[in-house]
């Protein structure tokens, strides 16, 4: 079932549950208020809200945090939970993770699930590092392999004025192929359902509700205006699928996709609220809850997504302060190293400047005929004017190589062919040009392949350059894994910076490298 249709037959079910009479909330009725936050990946900072009307600046945490206050100061009964990536960026890396826990700490987080890029360096240093944590970190279905030693917390049970809340945390299988495979290598990660059923039937009969934290479904896409683009906006199946897969869970909070549900979403045979922000920390998810307090039954609900209005919301002066804290213990990542010509933005399922700018890069750095590098790993924009060592770093801040190896023709076709299902965004390239119709069946999208206009074939023969993570196969693209590496180009923050500071101003290039030629194309 497609989520609109889902979305479809909730409504349905949803109105015709408005028609059995439901009492107003009286007093001895309890009011709880759940905040949630998924994907915030280190946006210390307000963004410009270029996708919005009747905004100027979106996000930012400090900014963020003066708003959860103000709820909380409203209810004393107010949580706050996260769904997974909280690392990201130079800052983090700098600190090896420990800035985003004392921030969290700082905001009061009850309770984080673990996502995919908690491992970005890997698992030792996330296992230390979540010893900092005031609150649970939890991954119910995370464990040393092949054994049954957990890596993390599975649970916890979270009391708060008379209401007592369990909380369960999961990663779902498929973001670990958003992982670099020897950072997560030493854990398994099982199967979902039964880890999380095994938990709330241990602390299902101790509490009033039980909140399942999750990080799974498609992975996000990674561009700043998801929220108003169709062709970006991903689903939720894979919380609604979950959520009627286990019993006993009263809400869901989902993470990985950023797919920002403006309502919550009911499942038809559960009763499961599911809900998820866009990430990056744009919108704070707000769900409140009417609990009889005789029997503990949800009476009603309201919820939304918040937008952080930067303008609106004065930044808390403790956050601010351990974030330029941090900054000025690393001064060397404010360096200007050079300048850009104009503001290059990300796309997921488009071709990009800044998708075209960094393929640019990986070909020269390699020497190579071609180049790919997967949207997924754009993580920021790029700013116009100066340029610092922490936008570049930003922009790609995974430790990784740039990889040399010898592709045909037909390789480069299949490679094309799956970037174009969008499972994981398009590929952006260097070095060659694609035509496609999305009309066509997957796998069958490619029209014409050339290079310098003379068509590839598919024994023709081009040395390649990709970052590690996809040039071992991940994010599905799988053909990478046929051929053998011939090199090893560099460390990309390296080459990155190389780049920018060998150069008085970068220029944008020009779009016009993969054309879609889909009738009435998007």
């Amino acid at each position: 079932m497609s989520f609109s249709s889902f979305k479809h037959l909730v409504r349905i079910t949803f109105l015709v549950a408005l028609l059995v009479p439901v009492r107003a909330a009286i007093a001895e009725d309890k009011k709880v208020t759940l905040l949630f936050t998924n994907d915030v990946e280190s946006a210390y900072d307000p963004i410009p809200a270029f996708w919005l009307d009747g905004l100027n600046r979106i996000g930012g945490l400090a900014e963020m945090t003066t708003l959860i206050n103000e709820i909380r100061a409203s209810n004393p009964r107010t949580f706050l939970f996260d769904s997974g990536d909280i690392f990201t960026g130079a800052l983090a890396k700098e600190t090896q993770g420990a800035l985003a826990f004392d921030l969290m700490a700082l905001m009061g987080y009850d309770a984080l699930a673990i996502g995919n890029h908690e491992f970005e360096y890997g698992v030792e240093v996330f296992g230390w590092q979540k010893n900092r944590a005031p609150f649970p970190v939890l991954g119910a279905n995370f464990f040393y392999k092949d054994t049954d030693h957990p890596f993390a917390q599975a649970h916890t049970i979270i009391e708060r004025d008379g209401v007592r809340i369990g909380v369960v945390g999961i990663m779902g299988r498929d973001a670990v192929s958003a992982i670099i495979p020897a950072f997560i290598a030493p854990l398994d990660v099982t199967e979902e359902a039964a880890a999380v059923q095994k938990s709330v039937d241990a602390i299902r009969d101790e509490v009033d509700l039980v909140v399942l934290l999750t990080h799974m479904g498609k992975t996000a896409p990674m561009q700043t205006d998801a929220e108003t683009d169709p062709m970006t906006q991903r689903d939720i199946d894979a919380d609604i699928a979950l959520a009627g897969a286990v019993t006993g869970v009263d809400v869901l909070f989902g993470g990985h996709a950023d797919a920002g549900t403006p309502e919550p979403v009911v499942h038809p045979e559960t009763g499961t609220l599911i809900m998820q922000t866009y990430g990056q920390a744009t919108h704070l998810g707000f769900l409140e809850l009417i609990l009889d307090d005789e029997t503990g039954r949800i009476m009603g609900y309201d919820g939304k997504l918040i937008p952080v209005d930067a303008d609106r919301y004065v930044p808390d002066p403790v956050v601010r302060a351990r974030i330029e804290a941090a900054r000025a213990a690393a001064p060397q990542l404010f360096e200007v190293i050079g300048a850009s010509d104009s503001y290059m933005n990300r796309k997921y399922v488009r071709e990009s400047t800044l998708g075209n700018l960094f393929a640019d890069i990986f070909r020269e750095a390699g020497g190579t005929d071609i180049a790919f590098i997967h949207p997924g790993s754009l993580r920021k924009d790029l700013p116009a004017g100066d340029i610092r060592r922490v936008d570049v770093l930003d922009v790609y801040p995974f430790i990784d190589h740039v990889l040399t190896m010898t592709l045909n023709g037909r390789q480069i076709r299949d490679l094309i062919e799956q970037s174009l299902t969008f499972e994981r965004g398009l590929l952006e390239i260097s070095g060659f040009e694609v035509t496609y119709d999305l009309s066509r069946p997957e796998y069958q999208r490619v029209l014409t392949l050339t290079r310098g206009g003379v068509p590839i074939e598919p024994t023709d023969t081009f040395t390649a350059g990709a970052p590690t993570i996809i040039a071992n196969g991940a994010d599905l693209f799988t053909t990478f894994t046929e051929v053998e590496k011939t090199g090893n180009a560099g460390l990309i923050s390296e080459i990155l910076l190389g780049y920018f500071s060998g150069r008085d101003l970068v220029t944008a290039p020009p779009l016009g490298r993969q054309r879609d030629l889909t009738p009435e194309a998007h």
